[in-house]
């Protein structure tokens, strides 16, 4: 062998090498943040240099004004534990034309992020449990009702039922993506402990026409709870049940990224960055990871 080709072949193993182990490597945790009481979402607020995350503060069908939201710092430090109290099981945030919006079970409380004063209340009569929430290019907000199979929406001061069918199949996690919502299902006929007899997978709707259906294969995944962007092909996904996160792709095809106990709920994720914000629901912390 001569020595060239013994360098190109070595060459070779080393680049081959190298791309296993990056295609393998585990999820670097950032930071872990403890204190919380039962956060279920948290949410960044680049112009504001913080992060939000909702607290339940007991059941989540408990309507007892124990619920709260908290600020932390970028790095996961608590700035503000309690900045603005008064909800009864506060979960989905999204932010639009400087106010917070907030799921808060049969509600969509509307909060002035300059003040931290609650500015609206909006109720969600005959909602049965309001979940996630995410805004529009127009300011139009969106909120899913797991339990009642249907989701909400607020457009110029009116909030009312937009959609409800059992093809939602529990809606929980929510995106807008072009001209279509993207949902995460959490599942058909869900039983005492919280799991479903047919588990939840990824869906599509269409704003004009409000069609539903399958994200790709239609795959049943899991209990899926927070619903992200994770590149072009794919999305990144929490299971509330099992504790994990998946990478799901426009196939519907699922990969597990990390398993950290149940109650696993509403994610961030930043693709810059390639950093995932977590809620640990039943372990009352939030956590980091960078992919």
């Amino acid at each position: 062998m001569t020595l060239m080709r013994m360098i190109r072949l070595t060459t070779v193993a080393l680049a081959t090498s190298l791309m296993t182990c990056a295609a393998s490597a585990e999820p670097a945790k950032l930071w872990e943040t403890a204190g919380f009481q039962n956060p279920e979402s948290a949410l960044p607020d680049p112009a504001g240099g913080v992060i939000y995350v909702s607290n339940v503060a007991g059941g989540p069908l408990d309507k007892d004004g124990n619920g709260y939201i908290s600020k932390l710092s970028p790095d996961g430090k608590v700035t503000t534990e309690k900045w603005v109290t008064g909800l009864d099981g506060p979960k989905g945030l999204a932010l639009a034309g400087g106010k917070l919006y907030v799921a808060d079970i049969g509600q969509l409380v509307e909060i002035d992020v300059a003040t931290g004063a609650i500015g609206a209340r909006y109720p969600a009569a005959g909602s049965k449990f309001l979940n996630d929430v995410v805004a529009d290019s127009e300011g139009r907000i969106y909120v899913t009702d797991t339990s009642g199979n249907a989701i909400w929406r607020l457009e110029n001061g009116t909030f009312e039922k937009w959609l409800e069918s059992p093809d939602l199949k529990g809606p929980n996690g929510i995106l807008v993506e072009g001209d279509k919502l993207v949902i995460a299902g959490w599942g058909i006929d869900v039983q005492p402990d919280l799991s479903a007899k047919t588990p939840g997978n990824l869906l599509t709707v269409s704003i004009a026409d409000k069609s539903i259906a399958d994200l790709g294969n239609g795959t049943p995944v899991g209990n899926l709870d927070g619903l992200e962007p994770f590149d072009a092909d794919s999305f990144i996904v929490s299971d509330w049940v099992a504790g994990k996160v998946f990478q799901i792709s426009r196939s519907g095809d699922a990969k597990e990224l990390l398993s950290l106990g149940q109650g696993t709920a509403d994610l961030t994720y930043n693709r810059e960055t390639r950093t995932a914000i977590i809620p640990l629901m039943v372990d009352g912390k939030v956590v980091a990871y960078k992919f």
